[in-house]
């Protein structure tokens, strides 16, 4: 019998979560049944959305939720010989059993067979994975954004933003993004955004958006919701379209947030607002993860992790990727 350990949801988040909401535990894994695998957590990913759904989709004693690369340990599913890497959706957990159906909107995915081996594998989840395809499904599905066309992105430094920035450049776009600390600042401009600008610095959202973009935003990228979301609307050009990826300023908040009416922009400028999931374009994945994989390899774009090493430091990890101080994708390497 395989042990695993796992983290849980001790008590559910009041406001901005404490290592005390986690537990960590140790269970034991069932025998296979046919079609089902034995996986072993290699990378762990840690992202914004765990923060802002675990109410909804999780109970106090549940494995928090996330996705992990991991290697098919034992196999009675043709489909994931033992011995290859599969992205999962196995959560807080060092071992699984699964038989690879979605969980919380999310198949198990074989990496693909002819993975370089000198990318880390640790980008399956990252700008070769979720994080990567989020933007590119944002960008090209919803906004649907063409070359010459403004972009907006907030949390411009995040792990989803930055990569958005990058696939706008390359797809002939101008690019302008917020972000809160100058370190921040300068690693967009590293990355070739055209416009940046400090958002906890900035006198006024509204003033700082007319002067990065005079003639205002055609697409906007929309990740923190709140008084930003307001201020970018106000700036949306005539047939606007607006992505709702994330709102992460309301994620920890413990009392409603309001914001002005937004309906009169709305119908005057044409403008639509659209939210999203990566999951919705399953059949698109593996090119997708190539063409991203070609942009990687080009240097048209680049991946920058923050990996915390060591599965106990997991609750740690999570509580410093919402502080939102680090730069890069956060990653657990077991």
């Amino acid at each position: 019998m395989v042990k695993a350990k796992a983290w849980t949801l001790r008590k559910h988040f009041d406001g901005f979560p404490k290592e005390s909401d986690f537990e960590l535990k140790e269970e034991t894994l069932p025998e296979l049944q046919n079609g089902e695998v034995l996986l072993e957590a290699v990378f762990l990913s840690l992202d914004p959305y765990m923060r802002a759904v675990s109410s909804a989709l999780m109970k106090e004693g549940d494995v928090m939720i996330g996705a992990q690369v991991a290697k098919i340990l034992q196999s009675k599913n043709p489909a994931f010989p033992v011995g290859c890497y599969v992205v999962a959706p196995g959560g807080w957990r060092t071992h699984s059993v699964t038989n690879g159906k979605a969980i919380f909107s999310l198949d198990m995915s074989r990496i693909l067979p002819d993975w370089p081996k000198d990318v880390p594998l640790s980008l399956a989840v990252g700008a070769l994975g979720m994080t990567g395809l989020t933007a590119l499904y944002g960008l090209e599905e919803i906004l649907q954004a063409k070359p010459g066309e403004i972009v907006l992105v907030s949390a411009a430094a995040g792990a989803v933003g930055t990569m958005v920035g990058q696939i706008c450049k390359i797809k002939g776009c101008k690019v302008v993004g917020s972000a809160g600390s100058e370190e921040k600042i300068a690693y967009l401009k590293e990355l070739g955004f055209d416009h940046v600008f400090n958002y906890k610095t900035a006198k006024s959202l509204d003033e700082a958006l007319k002067q990065a973009s005079p003639e205002g935003y055609d697409c906007y990228f929309e990740n923190v919701g709140g008084a930003f979301f307001t201020a970018a609307l106000n700036q949306m050009r005539p047939r606007g379209r607006i992505a709702v990826c994330g709102a992460i300023s309301l994620y920890n908040s413990t009392t409603p947030q309001t914001c002005p009416f937004p309906h009169m922009a709305l119908v005057a400028k044409s403008i639509r607002i659209e939210g999203f999931q990566v999951s919705q374009w399953p059949e698109k994945d593996e090119a997708s993860v190539r063409r991203l994989l070609t942009w990687l390899k080009e240097g048209k774009i680049k991946a920058k992790e923050n990996v915390t090493v060591g599965f106990e430091k997991m609750p740690a990890a999570f509580l410093q990727m919402l502080k939102g101080t680090e730069l890069g994708k956060a990653v657990v390497k077991v």
